[in-house]
């Protein structure tokens, strides 16, 4: 890799003072703009990034929060953004929306980009891109504080979790309590952890319930309406079709009932739907949809709570895990006979 770019590489790129440099970056207002502009692009240009320790010593904060993320399901990423621009706003923090592809070589890039030109004093990242390894390294380097939500590894990390597995586990077992034999499920995007979780908690609770696990019966899904929609119609489509289906989330799950619908079945005498997250779409849509309650707003504000706390006090930061419930409404009844 090559050597870290300088304050003083800056200043002569931009015919600029060190100090005009500083000013820029502290977002000082006795700068023109012209100068500003210039700066600016040469920070851009060179990927300048200052060395944290070297800001905090100086008191320079930006009191700003990037919010790094790219996932499928707008309703989660809503609630998810609730929760961290509650926890600024507490703080006396502004938050910026960074959407980036989470896939391919240039996610470190655009990430040393987004803290080229904002100078935020820490990141929130959501699944995949909280789990890419590269980044991870990247920001290490960077010595910049970040705290994840959901990560797949919770060693030495900040942030908030939940137990996914089981949650899923409970939910297998609602469903047998029902009378459902043949359940299906609809995996998630295969990027998150979430869908490596929650995949388990279903094949758990099919074993604890002595139920047959049919590798017909379990589709691949990408956390959206459409691929639920997609799934639900090879579910649906089979001899001897599933009497519940389990999808990994609420958008997925939304998408089975539009395709039950479709196809003259009713929900739930025909076929049960369940899904996963309790986005405010569950209770939305008819019937109202059978899910697990992830408290993702509080997760989102517990989140950054800690990511403040790591900056206010490096070292400090912890991972923590919130309870889920069950949420049993009108997607889900008796097994039909």
């Amino acid at each position: 890799m090559a050597g870290r770019v300088r304050i003083e590489d800056v200043a002569n790129a931009s015919g600029v003072s060190m100090k005009t440099v500083s000013r820029v970056l502290n977002r000082e207002q006795n700068v023109r703009e012209s100068t500003r502009a210039r700066v600016q692009k040469a920070v851009e240009k060179l990927k300048y990034i200052p060395h944290l320790s070297a800001r905090s010593l100086a008191g320079n904060k930006s009191y700003l929060i990037a919010l790094i993320y790219n996932n499928p399901s707008a309703n989660y990423l809503m609630e998810v953004m609730g929760g961290v621009l509650a926890a600024c706003t507490e703080a006396q923090y502004n938050m910026v929306l960074c959407p980036l592809e989470p896939d391919g070589p240039r996610l470190v890039a655009a990430v040393e980009s987004v803290i080229a030109r904002s100078q935020p004093d820490g990141l929130i990242m959501v699944p995949p891109i909280t789990d890419s390894p590269s980044l991870l390294a990247r920001l290490a380097e960077l010595e910049m504080p970040f705290a994840s939500v959901s990560p797949k590894s919770q060693k030495k990390r900040i942030g908030v979790a939940m137990d996914e597995t089981q949650a899923a586990f409970d939910m297998v077992m609602h469903l047998a309590s029902l009378g459902h034999r043949r359940i299906a499920h609809i995996v998630g995007h295969p990027a998150h952890g979430a869908s490596g979780w929650r995949l388990t908690g279903y094949r758990q609770g099919m074993e604890r319930a002595g139920l047959k696990i049919d590798p017909a019966l379990i589709v691949k899904g990408e956390f959206t309406f459409e691929s639920g929609e997609r799934a639900a119609g090879e579910l649906l489509d089979l001899k001897r079709r599933p009497t519940a289906v389990f999808a990994a989330n609420d958008d997925m799950a939304a998408g089975v009932i539009h395709a039950a619908l479709e196809r003259g079945l009713r929900v739930p005498e025909d076929v049960s739907v369940c899904g996963f997250d309790d986005t405010p779409m569950s209770r939305q849509i008819f019937p109202s949809l059978t899910t697990v309650h992830q408290p993702t707003q509080d997760m989102g504000r517990l989140a950054t709570m800690e990511l403040l706390a790591s900056i206010q006090k490096p070292g400090s930061g912890r991972m923590l895990h919130v309870p889920y419930t069950l949420q049993v409404r009108g997607s889900t009844g008796r097994a039909p006979k």
